[in-house]
């Protein structure tokens, strides 16, 4: 009986100790941010066989000595035409967020980040229903930019962290602050060369869609990404 006593003491101390992320204590490298623009090919996997979904081009640019932009641009293989453009802009030393926007041919998101609140708004492009956006929320990143700021955390073999984010979507039950997961974190080798293989998932799919991260450990950069969503599998593989 005692044994078992212990072991449920270790476990709870254990759980309530999982790290949760915010600006105020991430931990994060700033030295490791630099202007780039890397291009992928996003890809779907169907029996074996992978197909080309479109080209994924990502850019990070400081626009002066405290702000980040991080820009997104997605041209669908199907619909070159139609864009998809993500704009994040953040504080660079701890990736506080000021603004995000997306707009793409289905909907327009705008989103502000205050001191306690997130102010913008959701306009649905095939009904023309507009929602207004004013939510609660303090101590916590952008969910656009996560992904982002795992690049620059202090990465080592099983690290893990629970990540306070902000997401908006008004066909989910969840709206505002929730939470992703970095699950794992282990060496590896891609292409010969050793990479950080961060495994993620969060409450924007209710845990039921993993991502996994392969990223170089000099430069932080990330060398390729892998998504499963309950058995769909994708990737996004970098070609420049």
């Amino acid at each position: 009986m005692r044994t078992i006593l212990f072991l449920l003491i270790l476990s709870s101390a254990n759980f309530f100790s999982q790290k949760l992320l915010t600006p105020e204590n991430s931990g994060i490298n700033q030295k490791l941010i630099q202007d780039e623009t890397s291009e992928a090919l996003w890809l779907a996997e169907n029996a074996g066989t992978k197909i080309e979904i479109g080209r994924i081009t990502t850019e990070t640019k400081k626009l002066n000595k405290t702000d980040l932009l991080i820009r997104t641009t997605v041209q669908m293989k199907q619909a070159p035409d139609a864009k998809w453009t993500d704009s994040t802009l953040v504080k660079i030393s701890n990736f506080t967020p000021i603004y995000h926007s997306s707009y793409n041919i289905n909907r327009d998101t705008v989103l502000k980040s205050g001191k306690d609140k997130v102010t913008g708004y959701y306009l649905d492009k095939k009904s023309q229903k507009k929602d207004i956006i004013d939510i609660p929320a303090a101590h916590y990143f952008d969910s656009s930019s996560y992904a982002m700021l795992i690049r620059y955390l202090p990465l080592k073999e099983n690290y893990t962290a629970e990540i306070s984010i902000f997401d908006y979507n008004p066909k989910s039950e969840k709206k505002g602050i929730m939470k992703a997961y970095i699950l794992d974190t282990q060496k590896a080798e891609y292409k010969g060369k050793p990479v950080w293989v961060v495994k993620t998932n969060d409450d924007i799919s209710n845990k039921t869609a993993t991502t996994t991260y392969y990223i170089d450990p000099a430069t932080r950069k990330i060398v390729k990404q892998n998504m499963d969503m309950a058995g769909r599998k994708m990737s996004l593989e970098i070609t420049q």
